[in-house]
């Protein structure tokens, strides 16, 4: 039982497992919208296949066996998004809906051409590390930037893969690598003021920073 469903349930789950200390059946529902009693048939079916383990009231874990496949879709999800970027000029808000129907349809020999055509790179477009022909993931250090403070300049190495986001940050001219100082911080809600690759200043909801995550470089006064 290796299809789409399979995949899009332990991609889910390897995803969850970086968030969350448990995955339950509760939060594997709320994330893919869909009802508790359809999460728990599916997850006997994979723990009957060694894909995952469940424990009442402890959650479920992936095997090896099913992280070693989750980690072959996350990969081809990412080289799939970064190959629409690249190479198809795709922006970077519309690759994830095609990167979803693609990953499970590609064959090795694609993978491996389109990992060769893109130079075999380490991350996808919104700075997600791209899981090794190994099944080997880079731990990525980051801070959201609504933990940085007023003075704190930093640089975007990754954000939330969300199309409302996205699309936000294309519309004030902000991606990875860019460079921000922190000009103001609001205590009352989080909120933020920040200045862009030295140019211009926006302002950014608590949500807004949460989702985009950074690398401190240091203090800048003015």
């Amino acid at each position: 039982m290796k299809n789409k469903s399979t995949e899009d349930y332990l991609k889910k789950i390897f995803g969850l497992s970086r968030k969350i200390d448990k995955v339950t059946t509760s939060a594997i529902a709320d994330s893919m919208n869909i009802s508790s009693a359809s999460v728990t048939d599916m997850i006997k079916k994979l723990s009957e296949l060694d894909f995952l383990s469940y424990t009442p009231y402890q959650g479920v874990r992936l095997t090896k066996k099913g992280e070693k496949l989750a980690l072959k879709v996350i990969r081809r999800h990412r080289l799939l998004e970064l190959f629409l970027v690249e190479a198809l000029h795709f922006s970077w808000d519309k690759v994830h809906e095609e990167a979803d129907r693609l990953e499970h349809v590609i064959s090795d020999d694609f993978e491996h051409g389109i990992d060769k055509y893109l130079g075999m790179p380490k991350y996808d477009p919104h700075g997600d590390p791209i899981p090794t022909l190994d099944g080997e993931i880079e731990e990525v250090d980051y801070h959201k930037l609504a933990e940085m403070e007023a003075g704190d300049t930093c640089q975007i190495i990754r954000v939330t893969d969300s199309q409302r986001l996205l699309q936000l940050m294309q519309k004030i001219d902000v991606g990875l690598n860019s460079t921000l100082v922190v000009k103001e911080k609001e205590i009352f809600d989080g909120s933020i003021v920040v200045k862009i690759n030295g140019k211009k200043e926006h302002f950014l909801s608590r949500e807004v920073a949460s989702n985009i995550f950074v690398k401190k470089a240091g203090k800048t006064w003015h």
